[in-house]
């Protein structure tokens, strides 16, 4: 009953240093940000950095303080209007596309916000924990870990449309290639298997959309050793790929011509000289470098134009229980690095999500989260394609290999490549 008591104690230790450390990081994101910066929102799916840090503190306020916390008052009661995201089950919300034109509350007021509700979780753990708090509070790192990686993803665009292309970094980006030119891709066949699939909620942390375990059929194929690069997907525009519609899927061919889109989202071409907007700026394109912030409809006919095609999500996640290699980059890195070797299958999670030939879908026998928090995941499952992997804006300690992201088939500005897949007839 001792050691008993004691684990106890160790592991809510553990989620409480887990529990600040990703609160901190998120304000790390916009330590060199002006209020002017955190208010950006250049498109409707982007939000401003300062709508980020307010929502990630609404869903702990919301589904933990509110309902755990005896005699808590709530900060400010039209923030449950404009921090709720999409949860309906908790009432309205503010127009997505309208986030930007909040100035109010400002910036040091979100601040404060947060710093209050921090305080009440710390109070939360000095007087009260349980199974069911401390499964929230789980819940509710992943979801600003998430944030943090949307905040990554939004200030980029944000700043993208800006004709001088500020930098959101000030130091220098390390574009080194590496020291003998990379091969051609190389592929790494696999048999035919019936193979397991997805995650067992005992053994960790994971979202509801990954579980449960199950089995699947997977046919013969072949998996490419690395990402596609920036030189070889110019081999696909300098042949007109974009000018082609029999690269592309119907959708796709529309998409590319009613946008006008003829080359990836970031890519520049002044002077006869490809460049490439990134979070320190304008920079040379970097042909070594994976090509990234491709939608799907550009990944799948980059596929169709080597004779190759998009991995399954079933035979990616099958690769990575073989290689047992799910990777963490440095937080801090803010550009895709070239890959390091073509002697083995690598950039799995650490460089670019990677878009799969697999619709976003619920798992055979899937129940949604319990209580509000069911619609996290599950009223997605429609119309969207899903990427796994990680990137170089995914926090650490955020992934795994059963860790299914999902996105419309024409957005771009995650942080998402290509992995390329054929058929072993």
């Amino acid at each position: 009953m001792l050691n008993k008591k004691m684990n106890e104690a160790h592991n809510i230790e553990i989620i409480h240093a887990q529990f600040h450390y990703a609160r901190q990081y998120s304000l790390s994101l916009v330590k060199h940000l002006s209020a002017e910066d955190c208010q950006l929102q250049a498109m409707d799916d982007a939000s401003p950095m300062k709508w980020h840090l307010a929502h990630t503190t609404w869903f702990f306020e919301t589904f933990l303080l509110a309902k755990h916390l005896p005699n808590y008052t709530v900060f400010d009661e039209s923030f449950k209007v404009l921090f709720n995201s999409y949860y309906n089950g908790i009432g309205e919300q503010f127009k997505r596309a309208n986030r930007g034109s909040l100035s109010r509350p400002r910036l040091d007021t979100v601040l404060n916000y947060r710093k209050y509700v921090d305080s009440a979780i710390d109070k939360l753990f000095e007087t009260k924990t349980n199974d069911t708090i401390n499964s929230i509070v789980e819940l509710g790192i992943n979801h600003e870990q998430q944030h943090q990686e949307l905040m990554l993803m939004d200030i980029k665009y944000n700043f993208s449309v800006n004709p001088t292309f500020p930098a959101y970094s000030e130091q220098q980006p390390d574009n080194k290639a590496i020291s003998t030119p990379l091969s051609n891709i190389e592929f790494t066949a696999f048999k035919q298997s019936i193979i397991t699939i997805g995650r067992d909620p005992h053994t960790g942390f994971s979202y509801d959309n990954e579980q449960p375990k199950h089995q699947a059929l997977i046919h013969s194929f072949s998996f490419a050793n690395r990402l596609v690069t920036n030189k070889e997907y110019l081999q696909f525009i300098d042949a007109g790929g974009y000018k082609k519609p029999e690269y592309w899927l119907s959708d796709g061919w529309a998409h590319v011509q009613t946008q006008q889109i003829s080359s990836p989202l970031y890519w520049h071409f002044i002077d006869g000289q490809w460049y490439e907007f990134t979070l320190y700026g304008l920079q040379p394109l970097n042909l070594d470098a994976p090509v990234s912030h491709v939608s799907y409809f550009e990944s799948a006919a980059y596929a169709n134009f080597v004779n190759a095609r998009l991995p399954t999500e079933y035979e990616w996640e099958y690769v990575a229980q073989q290689q047992n290699t799910i990777k963490h980059t440095d937080e801090g890195d803010l550009t895709p690095k070239v890959a390091k070797s073509n002697e083995s299958i690598s950039q799995l999670s650490d460089t670019c999500w990677q878009w799969t030939n697999s619709a976003y879908l619920p798992y055979p026998g899937f129940k949604p989260f319990s209580g509000a928090a069911g619609e996290y995941n599950g009223k997605f499952m429609n119309n969207q394609m899903v990427l796994r992997g990680g990137s170089i804006f995914t926090p650490n300690n955020h992934l795994r290999e059963t860790y299914r992201n999902f996105f419309y088939p024409h957005q771009a500005w995650m942080c998402s490549g290509i992995r390329l897949a054929k058929d072993i007839l």
